[in-house]
């Protein structure tokens, strides 16, 4: 005779999906942080003079930093963890480096901001590692945003300017892959389907082939399990 805990339903036939009605906040987070290198590159290579550094700064708190924690929230709530930290982690960022960039005297370095840069880089560079198990396109940004920090601190601890000249150079090459980036994620939350390719593996590329292979993990998931 079967038991009673044999005779129940499996936990998969007891699903209920949710639906929270929210959009996707990784292009609004890839094109402001575009726009955020855009502004660092050509700062750090002299194509905005240094009299008009409080400019800088002025846009990438009142400009970048709130569409980023926008896409942040956003990231957070649709579940995407890794996502939504390397938003999260960008976005503080933008808002400390812009009232740096503000407050300070222009042309000026910190060995304070330096030191922040290369702990800035150790974490994304953990994220970088931990992006190739499902989006390379993410590992490949954030490496290229590791060597600019790098670059950047070793400027501001007491390297020489030409330091800071390289580190505009991978500025806006990282602008130039997150507008990439930004149009590929937007055409395929549109199309509902790579368009431009991101690149995704693993758990990342079985988000899109439907609930099946969501379903298993359900379980370990925030939110469903007891503890974080």
């Amino acid at each position: 005779m079967a038991s009673q805990r044999d005779s129940a339903p499996q936990h998969t036939e007891q699903v209920r999906i949710m639906l929270r009605p929210i959009g996707s906040g990784l292009p609004l987070g890839f094109f402001a942080f575009g726009i955020g290198m855009l502004l660092l590159g050509c700062s750090a290579l002299g194509w905005i003079p240094v009299a008009e550094q409080k400019d800088v700064g002025t846009f990438l708190f009142l400009f970048v930093f709130p569409l980023e924690l926008l896409a942040t929230v956003f990231a957070f709530l649709a579940r995407d963890t890794l996502g939504a930290t390397t938003l999260g982690l960008f976005t503080a960022s933008w808002l400390a480096l812009g009232w740096f960039e503000f407050t300070s005297p222009p042309g000026s370095t910190s060995v304070t901001v330096g030191i922040y840069l290369f702990g800035f880089a150790t974490a994304a560079l953990l994220l970088a590692l931990m992006s190739t198990m499902g989006k390379p396109f993410f590992t490949l940004l954030l490496l290229l945003a590791v060597a600019r920090m790098v670059l950047s601190g070793y400027y501001d601890v007491g390297g020489s300017h030409r330091w800071y000249e390289i580190s505009g150079g991978f500025a806006i090459a990282l602008s130039a892959l997150a507008m990439y980036g930004a149009a590929a994620l937007g055409i395929e939350d549109a199309q509902q389907r790579d368009v431009l390719p991101l690149f995704r593996r693993g758990g990342a590329d079985e988000a899109f082939q439907g609930y099946g292979a969501q379903l298993e993990r359900l379980e370990a998931e925030p939110g469903v399990r007891q503890q974080l």
